[in-house]
């Protein structure tokens, strides 16, 4: 459980560093793109005073010289030809507003994946504390019973009854007093236990 939740922090890791990567992406292309559309925007309407101010003195000079008909068709010619241009600029700039759209739908998929693995990390949090508090009781456990048993052990050393039977058996070293002394080893050997 630990190694998969190193692993999640891992990933959570690689996740982030790649949301911010795209956020920083996110930033400039919307940055280009503000630029882009205040130079489209620009250029346009400067071309319109352009257009403006060129067709005005086309006409006067044509209507001043008599030349209007053939200089209308090739105004004419020109215009649709910056039409044209303008057209394939402001494709340009659709495709690349497109583009960044497409990069924002990653980015949202992206940070819908890091909140799951987020919530897993708090799952796999909890359960380690959980296990953490179980091993802390168990610890607490094992160390009551290791004090109990020191505390058995050391009964026939200091159980006053204990105490008292093996007097008597050190003192019964004869051998009439034999069965009297394997009766109290025998009560030893119990008290013991």
């Amino acid at each position: 459980k630990v190694q998969h939740l190193s692993e999640k922090l891992f990933y959570l890791e690689l996740l982030k560093k790649r949301e911010d990567s795209l956020e920083k992406q996110k930033v400039e292309l919307n940055n280009q793109k503000s630029t882009l559309l205040k130079t489209f925007v620009y250029t346009k309407r400067k071309m319109a005073e352009e257009e403006d101010n060129f067709t005005r003195e086309v006409t006067e000079f044509n209507n001043e010289y008599g030349l209007t008909s053939n200089r209308d068709l090739l105004i004419k010619n020109k215009v649709k030809t910056e039409i044209n241009d303008l057209e394939k600029e402001a494709a340009l700039l659709k495709s690349e507003m497109e583009s960044m759209e497409h990069k924002n739908v990653q980015l949202n998929a992206l940070q819908v994946q890091k909140n799951e693995l987020k919530q897993d990390l708090f799952a796999l949090q909890s359960k380690l504390q959980e296990l953490e508090n179980v091993v802390s009781e168990a610890k607490g456990i094992t160390k009551d019973l290791e004090a109990e048993k020191i505390q058995v052990t050391e009964k026939p050393q200091t159980d006053p009854e204990c105490l008292r039977l093996k007097k008597e058996l050190e003192n019964c070293k004869d051998d009439h007093w034999e069965n009297v002394c394997e009766t109290f080893q025998t009560e030893i050997e119990i008290l013991q236990m």
